[in-house]
């Protein structure tokens, strides 16, 4: 009589196998996804700036600095601004992947935020100027939600928006990799580090904060 049967040893050998010939298959996978976005934040903030006229000089060896009567001006400009986070997956490969036993373990690339669009509310837009002073020009606003924008990037980290890109990530990752076979108590996805604010010109994506 005949019989198929499988050991034991076997069965593991066969599980490690099919545990290491899904790696490619799930960096394959990755890569497709190239630049995933992981999350939008839109931020609300107010520019200010104040321009005041002021007399500066020396008499007899004194210096002197006069604010200016009727020199005051002061404009205040509301804009929305618009950034995402994204991950790119170019570079992707073995390297971001390690196992032990069943636990596997993907390291993601560093993640990047970029801003997507700034808008100024003009109808809400505040000035006050002396009679003295010109209004405040185009060129001159637009210089100030250049500030704005940049001043938005400067502070990403306080946004929370890093750690939304990471718990997305995640979420979109672990059911790829339990389709492939893995429990969700074995997988782990991180970053390379944790991020702070010495990491955050490393984080912008510099080709759009011109925009």
């Amino acid at each position: 009589m005949l019989c198929s049967c499988s050991t034991g040893q076997a069965d593991k050998d066969e599980a490690s196998y099919q545990s290491i010939d899904t790696i490619p298959m799930l960096i394959m996978q990755i890569q497709k996804c190239s630049r995933l976005y992981t999350a939008e934040y839109r931020i609300h903030k107010i520019v200010t700036h104040e321009d005041v006229l002021r007399l500066k000089g020396n008499i007899l060896k004194q210096d002197f600095n006069i604010r200016l009567p009727l020199g005051d001006r002061k404009i205040a400009i509301p804009m929305d601004v618009t950034m995402k986070a994204y991950i790119d997956f170019e570079g992707f490969s073995g390297r971001n992947i390690s196992r032990a036993g069943r636990h596997i373990t993907v390291t993601l690339p560093d993640p990047k935020v970029e801003l997507t669009s700034s808008k100024i509310n003009q109808k809400e837009i505040k000035q006050f100027v002396s009679i003295a002073r010109p209004r405040f020009s185009d060129a001159e606003m637009a210089d100030y939600e250049q500030q704005g924008r940049a001043a938005v990037m400067a502070n990403i980290m306080k946004t929370g928006i890093i750690e939304t890109a990471r718990a997305n990530a995640a979420r979109i990752l672990i059911p790829m990799l339990q389709q492939m076979g893995y429990r969700e108590q074995d997988i782990t996805v991180t970053f390379r580090k944790e991020f702070g604010e010495r990491d955050v010109n490393t984080l912008i994506d510099k080709t759009t904060t011109g925009k």
